[in-house]
């Protein structure tokens, strides 16, 4: 059941959250700004989870909190979740605050979280006579030249702010390079026969050619595919004379995936 509800322009969440923890609410709270949403469970006016649509716990409530256009619904009702947040709700907000400071500070020195962070040295090199926080050092194994910022974010569980914290070190360091490896392609059937086998995808030899010139990729034997339903990776042949805004994928595997032919997917070289 529905108790409150309103505009983020006319109140804030961290006014909404105040407020359901002075009355020891229970339910969810549910938050839209554009096409985001996000969740914040509260328990007895504690807020015990949250999920946004990067991110689960502490990390997803910081990111929703911060948030100042959209609506809000607070539905009373009971829920399944488990428990992320150990916080007093002074202390999230609090930390949320102080989370959001150092988030757009961040961002400031890295606009995109799309592009790829890859270090130019290696362990203990590239740590050597920095002030690294052990756990910010947990992302590190994870900068690997393939992964975007988003993907570091998410396979290594640490927040948006530990990430780019290390990464900010080491950019100032001159021990980090940003790269923009994605190319934006249209999908074509790939037909097998006698002299073409239907177990890799082909791309423009200009592709490759482009990739080996930005730092970590060799020989480049995969690549990694998204489109809206997900990610796959698949072994790759570069084909002289191909249209480089193509990319030929067998037709069985398109099938498999669900994916039309013509749709546009990003593309760029994978582990």
């Amino acid at each position: 059941m529905s108790t409150l509800r309103g505009s983020l322009q006319s109140i804030s969440l961290m006014d909404v959250v105040q407020l359901l923890g002075a009355n020891r609410k229970t339910g969810k709270l549910l938050v839209t700004q554009g096409a985001a949403t996000g969740t914040l469970y509260v328990l007895n006016g504690d807020v015990v989870h949250a999920e946004s649509p990067e991110a689960r716990g502490e990390s997803a409530a910081f990111e929703i909190l911060e948030w100042d256009r959209g609506e809000f619904e607070f539905v009373s009702t009971k829920f399944k979740a488990p428990n992320t947040i150990h916080r007093s709700v002074p202390d999230l907000l609090m930390e949320a605050a102080r989370t959001s400071d150092s988030r757009r500070h961040l961002r400031a020195i890295f606009p995109s979280l799309n592009v790829v962070p890859w270090p130019t040295l290696q362990e203990p090199r590239l740590t050597e006579g920095l002030r690294i926080f052990q756990e910010d050092r947990r992302c590190l194994p994870f900068l690997d030249g393939y992964r975007t910022f988003q993907e570091v974010i998410a396979v290594s569980e640490q927040s948006e702010v530990s990430v780019l914290q290390a990464c900010a070190q080491l950019k100032q360091a001159g021990r980090l390079k940003l790269l923009e490896p994605d190319a934006a392609l249209r999908a074509t059937a790939l037909k097998g026969g006698i002299f073409r086998r239907s177990d890799h995808v082909e791309l423009a030899a200009s592709h490759e050619a482009r990739w080996k010139t930005l730092g970590p990729y060799g020989a480049i034997a995969r690549v990694r595919i998204l489109w809206p339903e997900g990610p796959a990776v698949e072994q790759v042949r570069f084909v002289r004379d191909m249209d480089d805004r193509s990319i030929g994928i067998p037709k069985e595997l398109m099938q498999l995936w669900g994916l039309p032919e013509r749709m546009d997917v990003t593309v760029r070289p994978a582990p």
